[in-house]
C-alpha cells in the first residue's frame, strides 16, 4: 500500500470505521462488566447452590477479554488492507479463544476445593480433606495439559512424537528429579496412611503447628508463632508424627508437696477429698484417676495426681485445670494442710561450750 493510498479519504474512512468497531467492542466490554455480569451474578447467588456463582466468577475476566478478541477480529475483517483469511491470523484467533477457555476452567478448578466441600456437605460421597487440594491441583494440571495439546495441534504440530519422547526421556527425568519424586511418593504415603489432615495440630522433630495445606511436593504448617513452615513430604513421611488433634482426652499430672508437720489423718483426708472431687467432676474423664501419697522428699511428702480432662480443646483444658487447682487449694485450707516450700535448716554449735552446744535453726525461704 502506497503512501498516497494510505492518506486517501477512502482508506482513512475505512480505517476509522475499523478502529470505531474495535472501540465499540471495548464499550460493550465495559457494559457487560458493569450491568450484564452483575445481573447474572445476582441471579446465580439466588440459586439453591453456589455452583453457577462459581462459574460466573471464574469466567468473568476471560469473557471481558473475549470482547477484545472479537472486536479485533471484526475490525480486521472489515479493514480491506489486512488479509483476515490468512492461516496464521486464524490460528492466532483460535489459540486466543482456547487460552480464554483454559483461563476460565483454570479459575474454576482453583475453586474446586470449595466444590468438593459442597459435595461432602450435600451428598453421601465423602472426600477426605487431605485429598481436596491435591484433586484441585490435579484438575488444574489436566486443564493446562489439554489446552497445550489443542493449541499445538491448532498450529499443526504433531504431539504423538512428543508424547513418545516423554517415555524415552522418563528415565533421565526421574534421575534428575529424584528429590521431587521422593516428595511426591511422600505425599502419597501421607494421603494413604492419613497420619493427619487439614487443620490438625501435629508435632514432629522439626516443626509443630496446624496443617494448612498439603500439595504434591510439600506440606505447609502454621506454627503457634503464626509463621508458615513448608516441609517437604519426603522429610515429613520419614519423621515421627504426633497428632494432638486425635487425642480423645488430655492429661493432667502434677504433685503437691506438704510438710512433715501435718497430721497423717489430715493428709489422708486431703487425698480422699481430692480423689472424690476428681471422680465427681463432670468434665474429668472417669476411667483413669490416681491420687496417692507418692514419695518422701527432704522437705516434705509428695501427693501424686494423675487424671484426664474429657475435652481436648486447649482453652477448655486450661479452664478446667484452673478450676481443679483452686478447688484443691480450698481443700488444703479447710484441712489445715501446710504446703512445703523449698527451705534449708542450719545447725550451729556454740563456740563457748562444745559439750553443750546451742542449736540455732534458720529457715531460708525461696
Amino acid at each position: 500500500m502506497t503512501w498516497e493510498t494510505f492518506l486517501s479519504n477512502k482508506h482513512l474512512i475505512k480505517l476509522g470505521i475499523a478502529i470505531g468497531i474495535f472501540l465499540l467492542f471495548l464499550v460493550f466490554r465495559k457494559l457487560f462488566a458493569k450491568y450484564i455480569y452483575s445481573f447474572l451474578l445476582r441471579i446465580s447467588k439466588k440459586a439453591p447452590n453456589d455452583f453457577f456463582a462459581y462459574i460466573f466468577e471464574a469466567f468473568k475476566k476471560p469473557l471481558q477479554w473475549l470482547f477484545i478478541i472479537i472486536g479485533l477480529y471484526v475490525a480486521i475483517r472489515y479493514y480491506p488492507y489486512l488479509n483476515h483469511k490468512n492461516e496464521t491470523f486464524s490460528q492466532l484467533i483460535s489459540a486466543s479463544i482456547i487460552v480464554l477457555i483454559t483461563w476460565g476452567f483454570f479459575n474454576l478448578t482453583s475453586n474446586s476445593s470449595l466444590l468438593f466441600r459442597k459435595i461432602n456437605e450435600k451428598t453421601s460421597i465423602q472426600i477426605d480433606e487431605i485429598l481436596i487440594p491435591l484433586l484441585s491441583r490435579a484438575l488444574q494440571f489436566i486443564v493446562l495439559a489439554i489446552s497445550a495439546s489443542v493449541i499445538l495441534q491448532e498450529f499443526g504440530y504433531k504431539i504423538d512424537g512428543f508424547v513418545a519422547g516423554l517415555g524415552l526421556g522418563g528415565l533421565a527425568f526421574s534421575l534428575a528429579a529424584k528429590d521431587a519424586l521422593a516428595n511426591l511418593f511422600g505425599g502419597i504415603v501421607i494421603i494413604t496412611e492419613k497420619p493427619f489432615t487439614i487443620n490438625d495440630w501435629i508435632m514432629t522433630p522439626s516443626v509443630e503447628g496446624t496443617v494448612e495445606d498439603i500439595s504434591f511436593r510439600s506440606t505447609k504448617i502454621r506454627t503457634f508463632a503464626q509463621a508458615v513452615v513448608t516441609v517437604p513430604n519426603a522429610t515429613l513421611a520419614n519423621e515421627a508424627i504426633t497428632n494432638w488433634s486425635k487425642m480423645g482426652k488430655r492429661q493432667i499430672t502434677f504433685t503437691i508437696r506438704v510438710t512433715y508437720d501435718n497430721p497423717i489423718t489430715n493428709i489422708e483426708k486431703v487425698v480422699q477429698r481430692i480423689e472424690d472431687l476428681l471422680k465427681s467432676h463432670p468434665e474429668i474423664h472417669p476411667e483413669t484417676i490416681f491420687v496417692s501419697v507418692d514419695e518422701y522428699k527432704e522437705n516434705g511428702i509428695d501427693i501424686f495426681l494423675y487424671f484426664f480432662t474429657k475435652t481436648t480443646d486447649w482453652g477448655e483444658y486450661l479452664r478446667i485445670r484452673e478450676e481443679i487447682n483452686l478447688r484443691i487449694l480450698q481443700i488444703l485450707d479447710e484441712e489445715e494442710i501446710e504446703i512445703a516450700i523449698p527451705s534449708r535448716r542450719l545447725f550451729m554449735e556454740s563456740p563457748s561450750d562444745d559439750k553443750n552446744p546451742s542449736t540455732l535453726s534458720e529457715r531460708q525461704e525461696s
